[in-house]
């Protein structure tokens, strides 16, 4: 079965072909980074046009790579949820368009789901059910338990900023780059990560074993620096390798609590931030545990993901109808603090 699968969620106008959920026949990705970077960051108004622009386009390659034409596609798969908006709802209304069209089967689905998926398309997931979950994106950090690929429940999360949005925020004052990920990640390679003592949050209100914070070390790098600094003298590279220390700290402190508490010893995970160096590298330290992570061009959003998961869904029957819209937001997938 060939599913064709369209991710729309932000600034990535992706689509590809995915031939029973595992093999790749097609991936493309037309990222609107030159777009963004004069502000530092995703201009929702900007994502939606260059969308509304590209997606005829990138679906048309996805098919030519794939050696299909339209008539050659099974079945559509498309995120609908969550991401901005008006992103979302340019991809999803070329894909209720393509099936309709084509009189296919349609499913519309989640694209955090879609993430944990994505190291299927490798060969080698590593994994079987259950397994615990690390999502970590610019606008999710969530730790779950895994039982099915549609079937999560949610352990933790974070209660204010995402882990990426941190990166982000950070990269932007300083002026590192965008994306603020990659260029943290990049310039910690040439400094020390113990320049500064950046504090951890103590989440002590209500039940919150697993959950994240990062507005209080965002605060710390931007505004409070010269009250962690360590060495006397630092550069730009020593503010990006500790700060980048800290906030990969904090995902883990909450993860391994988690593996402890569940007995679950293989961690999947996905999202933009699963392609950092740091934390990859501070994962394999664990012996007691298996770490799986995809390839770095699956990590960040892309439509072999959507296709990958949209074909487990069709093959077990589940249809979505026309009349489906998008969600910028998934209950759970962000806490409230008492």
């Amino acid at each position: 079965m060939k599913v064709l699968g369209i991710e729309s969620s932000c600034d990535e106008c992706a689509a590809a072909v995915v031939q029973d959920g595992k093999t790749l026949l097609s991936n493309v990705v037309a990222t609107q980074i030159p777009f963004h970077a004069v502000y530092d960051g995703v201009v929702p108004e900007i994502a939606s046009r260059k969308h509304t622009e590209w997606i005829y386009a990138v679906v048309k390659e996805a098919l030519d790579t794939a050696g299909l034409g339209p008539g050659g596609i099974d079945g559509v798969a498309v995120t609908a949820r969550p991401g901005l908006l008006g992103s979302l709802l340019v991809g999803l209304s070329f894909a209720k368009a393509f099936a309709w069209a084509r009189d296919l089967p349609f499913i519309a689905v989640d694209h955090m789901l879609a993430h944990l998926y994505a190291c299927q398309l490798t060969g080698d997931s590593g994994t079987g059910y259950p397994f615990l979950g690390l999502l970590v994106s610019g606008g999710h950090s969530i730790i779950c338990r895994v039982d099915n690929f549609d079937d999560i429940t949610v352990l933790g999360a974070t209660i204010d900023d995402a882990v990426g949005e941190a990166f982000d925020k950070v990269s932007k004052y300083y002026g590192f780059g965008y994306p603020g990920g990659a260029a943290i990640d990049k310039l910690a390679q040439r400094g020390s990560p113990d320049a500064f003592r950046f504090p951890m949050p103590n989440l002590y209100k209500g039940e919150h074993p697993y959950d994240v914070s990062y507005s209080g070390l965002k605060t710390a790098v931007i505004n409070q620096l010269e009250q962690f600094r360590v060495k006397k003298t630092t550069g730009p590279e020593d503010i990006a390798a500790s700060f980048q220390k800290t906030a990969v700290e904090i995902l883990l402190r909450s993860l391994f609590r988690a593996a402890e508490d569940t007995k679950l010893s293989v961690v999947v995970a996905g999202g933009g931030v699963a392609a950092n160096s740091y934390l990859r590298a501070r994962l394999a330290e664990r012996r007691d545990l298996r770490c799986v992570f995809p390839p770095p061009e699956l990590c960040g959003d892309n439509g072999a993901m959507i296709a990958g998961l949209g074909y487990q869904y069709l093959i077990r029957g589940d249809r979505s109808p026309l009349r489906v819209t998008a969600s910028a937001r998934v209950k759970d997938f962000k806490r409230s603090y008492p």
